[in-house]
């Protein structure tokens, strides 16, 4: 039985060496995730896969229902999750085609559904979230990204989760650096936060694909980014591939 989960974002809508032996479309009390749960194995190791937009990737940020797609893992028994998701590199050493295994986040977005604790019959629930990420499984995919010959692998970092869907600008930019955000996504956040309140292990694998807006001086460079999605995203396969007999371990 599967007890890890892997999460995947833009240009990872699949897991090409999954052995796939079932498909579960998983009812919750928050409404329909993303996609139905695939199960299977990769390199002999049970996993569940959850296209966080949907296989088809039509759903933009805001509108991802992140309370259906945690609560359907953890209802099926999925104790551990590898988020993986593209981003914006901040930092100097943040560059494109870079695995970082951020180590805090901020949360810039509004109007999400972020708690399972909003009202109700049960009692308000308080979290520790004073660190976001989980030791264990960031420990697993620094190691297996380490190694990858020609990867550039960054050990901790702050995610900053904007809202989406359009990128941001170059004075936002500015400003998430001056706070301490060393990359930039849009998926980050609530995730996070609901995986923390399920008790769920939880780790994310930010692949740099673009450097942020007004980096250097520049613009965004919108048509060079589908091939360095493709790019990052086979990396983050082979590090997930690598990384699943320590990641998996309870």
């Amino acid at each position: 039985m599967a007890t890890l989960a892997i999460i995947g974002g833009t240009g990872f809508t699949r897991l090409p060496d999954l052995t796939v032996t079932r498909r579960e479309m998983v009812k919750t009390p928050f409404g329909a995730p993303s996609c139905p749960l695939v199960f299977g194995e990769l390199g002999g190791t049970p996993v569940a896969f959850l296209a966080r937009h949907g296989s088809s990737h039509r759903i933009p940020p805001h509108r991802i229902n992140y309370r259906a797609n945690l609560w359907a893992l953890q209802s099926v028994g999925i104790e551990r999750v590898i988020a993986v998701g593209a981003v914006g590199g901040i930092a100097t050493d943040c560059v494109t085609g870079a695995i970082v295994v951020p180590d805090q986040i901020i949360d810039y977005t509004h109007g999400r559904d972020r708690t399972y604790f909003d009202g109700g019959d049960d009692p308000v629930r308080h979290i520790d979230f004073t660190e976001p990420y989980d030791p264990s499984l960031r420990r697993a995919l620094i190691d297996a990204a380490g190694e990858i010959a020609d990867l550039t692998i960054v050990d901790g970092g702050c995610y900053g989760a904007m809202e989406g869907p359009r990128l941001e600008t170059a004075a936002e930019i500015r400003r998430l650096a001056a706070d301490g955000c060393t990359v930039v996504g849009m998926t980050g956040m609530p995730e996070a936060a609901l995986a923390r309140e399920l008790d769920l292990a939880y780790a994310s694998l930010a692949v740099v694909v673009n450097p942020a807006a007004g980096t250097d001086g520049r613009r965004v460079d919108i048509d060079a980014m589908p091939d360095a999605i493709e790019r990052g995203m086979n990396s983050a396969r082979e590090v997930i591939a690598r990384a699943l007999p320590a990641a998996s371990a309870r």
